[in-house]
């Protein structure tokens, strides 16, 4: 009789309490059963060896997230400093055991601790569980409820993202649209409607600049009185409203800004001895080198301009090139052309632009392995290269 009411009180608990205390005698056993390979001086024996020095030992915060949490080393010191006022693990048992409860793996539950440390004082009846209930509320799966949270950003804790989830859904169409959006930008979803987003979507319509709004989140929760200066210095690079490419300047601008937009721009002038026309003409075709940082630009000038012996307004036509990684792509296949011409293995190439174009897979079908016997080394150095670490063989060619 006494294990049946006691069965009873159990199944009354709710899911996530029952999860929590499934979690904590996981927790239990693992420290008082540690494994067989668990040696002396293991983290859990001087856990246990503290224990019992002390019968009240300070909460270890850092080795809980790593042991508890599943966070590495360098996240749990970083997580822990934002955790300091933790003096017990009960309420971040808590909030792990509900986590487990909607399905959270403990990928997942690593991911979003180490995302935002402050989830696990977040109060569970309070907070979590309203939020989830509210999202499953709009006809969100607990899957999907899952993914969210484990973007590991504080929107999880910011209960106005139930009441602000049905706008967003109507605005980009499906919650699959959404979450794509959300992982550039999560903080999104907890941004005031009627203050940022809305007004926002409204001026970019009526700009005519719909496509804006579907795919640069970030642009949806700039400040409102921000937005049209900054529209206005994407056509001031000579890149059209209506063009395809005018997102994209639009997105670099909000990103570093106008004032930082135009000191760039004089910048690309100057280090690739550019014209007006040549820079805008480079803007529209690739915006994403307005956001490249300023040694970057001087290292791709010089390896394109003295390296390479590339006139300015080749540079400008090609300027997707810049826009591959130097050590990773760009001169490692300098070094392996060169290597290949110098030994004759190779007497006509096509451009160096057209090489830097092709894929991995293709440059290397085409130009390393058909030399494999003739010259063994050539895969390895190639390989080396795209790492940094370049060859004697290499460097002499």
């Amino acid at each position: 009789m006494l294990e049946a009411e006691r069965a009873t009180r159990y199944d009354d608990f709710p899911f996530h309490r029952r999860a929590m205390l499934r979690l904590r005698s996981c927790i239990l056993t693992r420290i008082l059963s540690p494994p067989s390979s668990a040696t002396p001086t293991s983290p859990l024996h001087r856990l246990l060896s503290a224990a019992a020095a002390d019968p009240s030992p300070a909460f270890a915060v850092e080795q809980y997230l790593v042991d508890i949490c599943g966070l590495t080393k360098p996240q749990a010191l970083k997580a822990s400093a934002k955790l300091s006022h933790l003096k017990c693990p009960s309420k971040p048992d808590a909030v792990l055991a509900f986590l487990a409860g909607i399905g959270l793996s403990s990928a997942d539950i690593a991911a979003a601790v180490a995302g935002d440390p402050q989830l696990l004082c977040a109060d569970v009846d309070k907070t979590l569980a309203p939020v989830v209930a509210g999202l499953t509320g709009h006809g969100l799966s607990r899957t999907e409820v899952a993914r969210l949270v484990s973007l590991g950003r504080t929107i999880f804790r910011c209960r106005s993202i139930v009441s602000n989830l049905p706008y967003y859904l109507s605005l980009f169409g499906s919650y699959e649209n959404l979450q794509q959006l959300l992982k550039q930008r999560p903080e999104l979803l907890g941004c005031s409607l009627e203050k940022v987003v809305k007004p926002n979507v409204a001026f970019l319509r009526e700009c005519g600049l719909g496509d804006c709004i579907l795919s640069t989140p970030r642009i949806l929760s700039t400040n409102p009185e921000r937005l049209p200066a900054m529209v206005a210095c994407a056509q001031g690079l000579g890149v059209p409203r209506g063009s395809p490419m005018f997102r994209h300047v639009l997105y670099a601008v909000a990103i570093i800004g106008e004032d930082k937009v135009t000191a760039k721009v004089d910048y690309l002038k100057r280090t690739f001895r550019w014209s007006d026309a040549e820079v805008g003409a480079v803007a529209c075709k690739t915006p994403q080198l307005l956001s490249r940082s300023k040694d970057t630009l001087r290292r791709l000038s010089d390896f394109f301009i003295s390296e390479l012996g590339w006139e300015p307004a080749d540079i400008a036509h090609r300027s997707v090139a810049l826009t591959y990684s130097l050590e990773s792509r760009l001169k490692p296949r300098y070094y392996a052309v060169k290597f290949l011409k110098k030994n004759g293995f190779v007497k006509c190439f096509p451009s160096y632009y057209t090489i830097f174009k092709r894929t991995d897979k293709v440059f290397v079908e085409r130009y390393i392995c058909p030399h494999k016997e003739a010259a063994p080394n050539l895969y390895e150095d190639y390989v080396a290269a795209c790492k940094g670490e370049v060859s004697t063989r290499f460097l002499s060619a």
